[in-house]
């Protein structure tokens, strides 16, 4: 079971990296957090979960053991998936989970678009023992500007669909900030999600 590579980063996605590592082209899905967080080139180390399928071996990729642990917890819901537990992991960072599931807190879960009532109560029954809160985390390295030739509001809206919000309410989102062809797509699906979450 692979739990860590380091290597070199050839292509960064919203949802996914292909890692460069001694000649050998890893696929990793990652949540949002860990794709603001990354650069866009250079060596780096990511937290590896491997899930095996009868029919495909996925490896998820994560800046911090805790989001590996956390993607773990998640997984051992019954009817929680790894499509499921990213989507979580991606709209609330590790400590506001941690607080969330300790605290029993299913309506704050329930925001995240694809997590229904039911799913939100069963993920607080079964993880409220587990996820203790954890304390937060340093500063994060600053978001990676977009190259300037990137379609941002394609790419954000894209990304939007990705995470299960509808395609409709998602460029209503993007209208509502416009934003520019220099604005960094981090910023525009930081900007874009606060609207969709009201």
């Amino acid at each position: 079971m692979i739990a860590l590579l380091n290597g070199q980063l050839i292509q960064k996605t919203v949802s996914q990296v292909i890692l460069d590592v001694g000649g050998v082209g890893y696929r990793l899905l990652i949540p949002l957090s860990t794709y603001y967080a990354l650069p866009d080139e250079g060596m780096v180390c990511l937290q590896v979960h491997t899930h095996v399928r009868e029919d495909a071996l996925l490896l998820f990729g994560f800046l911090t053991e805790d989001e590996k642990e956390l993607f773990g917890l998640l997984l051992s819901v019954s009817g929680v998936g790894p499509k499921v537990a990213l989507n979580i992991l991606s709209h609330l960072p590790a400590t506001e989970l941690h607080q969330a599931l300790s605290q029993g807190n299913a309506k704050h879960l329930a925001t995240v678009p694809g997590i229904g009532k039911k799913t939100a109560e069963r993920l607080v029954l079964e993880l409220r023992e587990k996820a203790a809160p954890v304390e937060a985390p340093g500063p994060q390295n600053s978001p990676i500007e977009a190259p300037a030739t990137t379609d941002v509001r394609n790419d954000a809206l894209s990304a939007l669909v990705n995470l299960g919000y509808k395609e409709s309410l998602s460029r209503k989102a993007l209208d509502g900030i416009d934003p520019a062809p220099e604005t960094p797509l981090e910023e525009v699906l930081k900007q874009a999600l606060k609207i969709l979450m009201r």
